[in-house]
């Protein structure tokens, strides 16, 4: 029997605990919170989006950062594994728009009790307020692990499972970046991910609070296009989020620190710029003789409107007879191309995860155990993976975490 000592009470760590546990093996997890799963509790705004139910392909195409990396973890713990274990452990599950899997309770806090409660039938020991200052190691191996207070634990084999930089309330303080380099690993540059992104332009503070369904948003540097999708999104009082824009944030990370990019929204994506100007006309011919911001109305949510007759740079008490032709194309082009200045992304504490983290090249993708230092396995966020929000990344601490646990005997 394995004594394996595993960091972080996380989703990784909870569930690498589990299989580590079932493998027969002595399994202690050492969390410096005062429960565990603080991060999971608050996944999909409290209601936990375990996994998304679409085919591997669709769960490949949606990983942003070491993709292939992923093939082995993937498919020996599929999304269907995940949502059979936790209803096996007596939670229902369900799916909802883009695939997205939740409990069907609505609860976060069933996933946690569900992993909390196998750990124990496991026979898995859980270290509270135990903050790991230390890896150990002896002859380049694993040997151990020093804690805040200068007491250590010998053991066999550890997971590193203590997540990302982003959420930092939750306890995600970068202990495991510092861990990863100590022991001789490479971690990439680290950024925040799906994550708001902050817009110069004043114009957003009046559109607080305002969604927008069905808009199609791209990112630009220069001409060059680093972004395009479909969705919805949400302006604040800082800028902008929702799900089109934290997707975005995911692929603009480093570009999005070095300079300022453009946002440009096509809020009429399901018409080309043709059929918009013939929808514009027809509202000016129906309203002909009113002015140009009593003519709009029908076009935009009532809060978007000002902004809209604002940049169109079309007089507002102007009369719509005396809208020339070239105005009224401005105007369309202004709809289909309703641009942002990016100024940067918002920070760790906002973002839903972090990108970049221990290099993958150093990582054996089937067991997940450190190439450099036998008896050291990684799971979860502290590796450099990242995916779009869906439930993705969840999956990816599932499957990790599984791989890790299930391959130390």
């Amino acid at each position: 029997m394995s004594k394996v000592l595993i960091v972080g009470g996380g989703a990784a760590g909870m569930l690498a605990s589990i299989f580590a546990a079932r493998n027969g093996n002595e399994v202690h997890v050492f969390e410096k919170n005062e429960k565990l799963g603080k991060k999971l509790f608050i996944t999909g705004k409290g209601r936990c989006n375990i996994t998304n139910a679409g085919d591997m392909e669709n769960l490949f195409e949606n990983v942003v950062s070491n993709r292939k990396f992923l093939y082995s973890s993937f498919y020996s713990y599929t999304n269907e594994d995940v949502i059979s274990f936790f209803e096996t452990l007596g939670v229902p599950t369900k799916i909802e728009r883009g695939n997205r899997v939740f409990p069907v309770s609505d609860h976060s806090s069933d996933v946690i009790g569900a992993l909390s409660g196998e750990m124990k039938r496991t026979g898995v020991k859980v270290h509270l307020y135990t903050k790991v200052s230390k890896i150990l190691t002896e002859n380049g191996r694993f040997s151990g692990l020093e804690f805040a207070d200068g007491a250590c634990v010998q053991g066999d084999a550890c997971v590193i499972a203590t997540g990302g930089f982003s959420y930092q309330t939750t306890g995600s303080n970068g202990d495991g970046y510092r861990f990863a380099e100590e022991l001789g690993h490479t971690v990439t540059d680290i950024y925040p991910s799906l994550v708001p992104l902050a817009i110069e332009e004043e114009f957003v503070k009046e559109l607080q609070g305002l969604s927008l369904k069905n808009v199609e948003a791209a990112i630009y540097d220069g001409k060059k296009k680093l972004y395009q999708d479909f969705g919805e999104m949400l302006f604040t009082h800082y800028g902008v989020s929702g799900p089109l824009i934290l997707s975005g944030s995911s692929h603009i990370a480093k570009k999005a620190g070095e300079k300022k990019l453009k946002l440009v929204i096509d809020l009429k994506p399901a018409l080309t710029e043709e059929q918009l100007d013939q929808r514009v006309l027809r509202d000016f011919e129906q309203n002909i003789n009113k002015q140009f911001k009593n003519a709009v109305t029908r076009l935009f949510p009532a809060k978007l409107i000002p902004v809209m007759i604002e940049r169109s740079k079309i007089d507002p008490e102007k009369k719509v007879h005396d809208i020339s032709r070239e105005e009224r194309q401005s105007f369309v082009k202004l709809i289909k191309h309703f641009e942002m200045t990016i100024s940067g992304l918002r920070g760790y504490n906002e973002a839903i995860i972090t990108k970049g983290g221990v290099k993958v090249k150093e990582v054996d993708p089937g067991t997940m155990e450190s190439k450099l230092v036998p008896g050291v396995y990684f799971a979860g966020e502290v590796l450099d993976l990242d995916a779009l929000t869906g439930g993705y990344n969840l999956q990816i601490a599932w499957s990790t975490a599984y791989a890790a646990g299930s391959s130390i005997k």
